[in-house]
Parts: structure tokens; C-alpha cells; sequence
């Protein structure tokens, strides 16, 4: 379980610093910007935006809307019956489990990003 697990992780990072890169010399190249700079601020970008997500979904509230079935939505919402629930055990869990890839993917990706910048060398 967990080797299938540490093996998903890796094919989620090496696909995210693949696209990231890909699409960070993209517009690296549009703006006139050096490789190492645009590499550097795309993993920075991207690391930092998956953090702010992770955070956002692990802090999601215990409630969640109804199905989209029938009934009024619209202005008249606040008039009709309440159309929330409560989040199950299992819907909690996948939150915050998301919510920590999200943020475990940000912080290496800022670390990648930390690799490529020049400001800063490792001897």
C-alpha cells in the first residue's frame, strides 16, 4: 500500500514540475525573461498557489449543499427550504487529505523552484 502510494506521489510531482516548466518557459520566452528566472518564479508561483488551495480546502466547513435537484434556487433561496447537509466522515477525511497533497506538492514545488534560482546556490 504504501509503495503504491510513495509511486502515485511521484508521478503527481514529476507531472507537476513537467507542466510547470513546460508552461513557465512558454511565458518565460513570450515576456523576453531568462530560463532560470522564469523556472524559478514559475515553480515559486505555482508552489505558493497550491498551499493557498491546500489551506482553503482542508478549511472547508463541516456542511455541504444538497444535490442539485429540484426546487427554487436563485433570490429565492433564502425563502425556500435549507438545501445544505452535513459533510459525512468520509467527505471530512477526503478534505483534509486533499488538502495536505495540495500543500506537500506546493511546498516541493517552491523547493524545486528554490533549486533553479540563482540567487541563491547550495555551496
Amino acid at each position: 500500500m504504501w509503495l503504491a502510494a510513495l509511486r502515485r506521489l511521484t508521478f503527481l510531482i514529476l507531472g507537476a514540475c513537467a507542466i510547470t516548466a513546460a508552461v513557465s518557459v512558454m511565458v518565460g520566452a513570450l515576456l523576453g525573461s531568462s530560463i532560470e528566472r522564469s523556472l524559478t518564479l514559475g515553480f515559486y508561483l505555482i508552489g505558493c498557489f497550491l498551499i493557498l488551495a491546500g489551506f482553503f480546502v482542508g478549511n472547508r466547513g463541516p456542511t455541504r449543499i444538497k444535490g442539485e435537484g429540484d426546487g427554487m434556487g436563485g433570490l429565492f433561496v433564502f425563502f425556500g427550504e435549507r438545501r445544505i447537509r452535513w459533510a459525512t466522515l468520509r467527505e471530512q477525511n477526503e478534505s483534509i487529505n486533499n488538502s495536505a497533497v495540495f500543500v506537500t506538492l506546493g511546498f516541493i514545488l517552491i523547493a524545486v523552484g528554490f533549486a533553479f534560482d540563482a540567487k541563491h546556490s547550495f555551496t
